[in-house]
């Protein structure tokens, strides 16, 4: 803990905060692969600070906190909630605090759809945010692609590369994978303008603020994943081992914020893709993160067979 607290002063000092005016300092939980704290003032101004670890992980993890950065930016931009941008210093990632706590299911109905809704139209607000070029502000991969198959094909071939170098377990040989994969690469270049997308909008990264008695969204967090690429993408974490053509709230939400929500062949394709992106990240992250036993079979019982349907769904059409 004192080297947390030496830690957070340095970083409030190179912020142009006195240090002398921290008061309290606290692990936050959740998280699966930074160290985030939440620093506390004497005025109690709240902020959160993320270290990237040292322990090698995936190949698209390095330099993780520049693009979460980049994501809080967008959402600033896009006038999203989402925490601040108060300094990135190498490892060290200083940010404002949103209210509220990750989103549970101890809400009504009713208050969950008109959640949905505002979160849709939160999304679509971020989708509006256009980026430079393909793939992660990072540049883990290499320089961002001039179009969305070459972004999408090297981040596909990275955790497949990640994989094959940690043994992961797969339910298919990753060179099959890779071959139903590339059937589908035709869908994506339907995609011309490169969107922000967080890809990682689960419920426990979603905050739900509660403090002025209607629930309302408090902040989107975690974009540590974020690229920029087809919106699209988004959806799988919003439904996350489910369906988003099921979640009516979030897409009403979505499409009255101008989000285009269409879900034709070559959309279905690119969902089908990201998905097994997503799911490949969890099973080959399993072995550098060094997860226990039930987490593991957890991934096998419960990811594994969601790969496998995302790669049926491919080859049944074509």
């Amino acid at each position: 803990m004192a080297d947390s607290w030496e830690r957070a002063l340095r970083c409030l000092e190179a912020a142009g905060i006195q240090p002398g005016r921290l008061a309290r300092l606290r692990p936050l939980d959740g998280g699966t692969y930074n160290t985030v704290e939440e620093l506390r003032l004497t005025d109690g101004t709240r902020y959160v600070l993320k270290v990237a670890p040292t322990a090698p992980g995936l190949r698209y993890e390095r330099e993780l906190l520049t693009s979460e950065a980049e994501f809080y930016r967008a959402a600033a931009q896009a006038g999203v909630a989402a925490p601040r941008v108060v300094t990135l210093d190498g490892p060290h990632l200083l940010m404002t605090a949103c209210p509220g706590a990750p989103w549970d299911d101890d809400l009504t109905a009713a208050r969950r759809s008109a959640l949905r809704a505002e979160l849709g139209r939160q999304v679509a607000r971020l989708h509006e945010i256009a980026g430079p070029g393909f793939g992660y502000p990072s540049q883990a991969l290499g320089p961002l692609a001039p179009d969305w198959r070459t972004a999408f094909a090297a981040m596909l071939d990275a955790v497949l590369a990640d994989a094959r170098d940690h043994r992961a377990r797969l339910p298919r040989p990753a060179d099959e994978i890779a071959g139903v994969l590339r059937m589908a690469y035709d869908a994506l270049d339907e995609v011309v303008s490169p969107r922000a997308v967080h890809f990682d909008l689960w419920s426990g990264n979603i905050l739900v603020d509660r403090s002025a008695g209607e629930p309302r969204i408090g902040g989107l967090i975690d974009g540590e994943r974020m690229f920029w690429g087809d919106p699209l993408a988004d959806f799988v974490s919003l439904a996350l081992l489910g369906d988003i053509r099921e979640d009516e709230a979030f897409l009403a939400g979505y499409r009255e914020a101008g989000g285009r929500a269409v879900f034709d062949r070559p959309a279905c394709l690119r969902l089908a893709l990201y998905r097994a992106y997503l799911y490949l990240i969890m099973l080959a992250e399993t072995v550098p993160r060094a997860v226990d036993e039930g987490r593991v079979r957890w991934t096998q019982e419960t990811v594994a067979p969601r790969l496998l349907a995302a790669l049926r769904e491919i080859e049944g059409g074509h």
